[in-house]
């Protein structure tokens, strides 16, 4: 991924809403299926780590976007977007060249 894809993704997530929470179970089996298949629907996804969670918010990114085959966008405090290209071509996210 580019800086320019990357900086165009952001601009993107900035209006979404967190729809995972991970809390003190950290990054389970269950939480890495609904993940994947929230990235399959939506491309774009945010995720908020809870304050009882005392994993590192870096370490959960990099290993969800590895379990789900997926790219990290970025991580800010402890917030986590993740990208996945989708195969659906009606509601593709372009990326900019």
């Amino acid at each position: 991924m580019t800086s320019k894809q990357r900086a165009y993704l952001k601009g993107l997530a900035m209006n979404l809403d967190p729809i995972f929470q991970l809390g003190k179970g950290s990054l389970t089996p269950e939480n890495t299926a609904a993940i994947a298949e929230a990235l399959e629907a939506r491309e774009l996804i945010k995720i908020s780590v809870l304050q009882n969670c005392m994993d590192d918010p870096n370490e959960l990114a990099r290993m969800a976007a590895e379990r789900t085959h997926s790219q990290v966008v970025q991580v800010i405090g402890k917030k986590i977007v993740l990208y996945k290209e989708g195969k659906d071509h009606k509601k593709k996210i372009e990326l900019p060249k």
